[in-house]
């Protein structure tokens, strides 16, 4: 059975067809030369990414900074000098992320000489650490924390 794939969407459409049945576009003839592109992805579903790098002069040896990785406001920059930072949808949080996935008192980081840990406090949705669901977890550089649906990537200081 031959079929026509569209150029345009990729749906499959029987034979002999002129127009897609998906999106409507004009089928081609069909060519002994067809070339299909294939793009990588990570192991999540989502494009691969670049290393991220962000300088932070203003932070001391240890500190953390959270980054928006996805999300609304994807760039943002949020730093971790408070002994405890809150995160969540209501308006005085310390890091205000406006969205429903994310509860009103979603999570806390607590930033100790040693360690940078981060709480979930009886969110709806639950606190991710690098795809999996947590209540408590200490953080290392380059974690990624999931707060509904925004993605933000824990990075600490260094000499360099």
């Amino acid at each position: 059975m031959d079929v026509a794939f569209c150029n345009n969407c990729g749906h499959r459409n029987p034979a002999g067809a002129n127009f897609c049945s998906s999106c409507g576009a004009v089928l081609g003839m069909a060519t002994s030369d067809t070339t299909v592109i294939l793009h990588p992805v990570d192991a999540q579903g989502e494009p691969g990414e670049d290393e991220l790098t962000v300088a932070m002069p203003e932070a001391s040896e240890g500190a953390g900074v959270l980054v928006v990785k996805r999300g609304p406001n994807a760039g943002a920059r949020f730093m971790l000098a408070a002994e405890v930072t809150r995160a969540g949808r209501h308006p005085e949080s310390d890091i205000f992320l406006d969205d429903i996935t994310v509860s009103r008192r979603h999570a806390e980081f607590e930033h100790a000489a040693e360690a940078t840990v981060v709480r979930d406090v009886g969110s709806l949705n639950g606190t991710y650490v690098n795809h999996e669901r947590i209540e408590e977890v200490r953080l290392s550089s380059g974690d990624e924390v999931q707060i509904g649906k925004f993605k933000l990537v824990f990075l600490t200081a260094t000499d360099e």
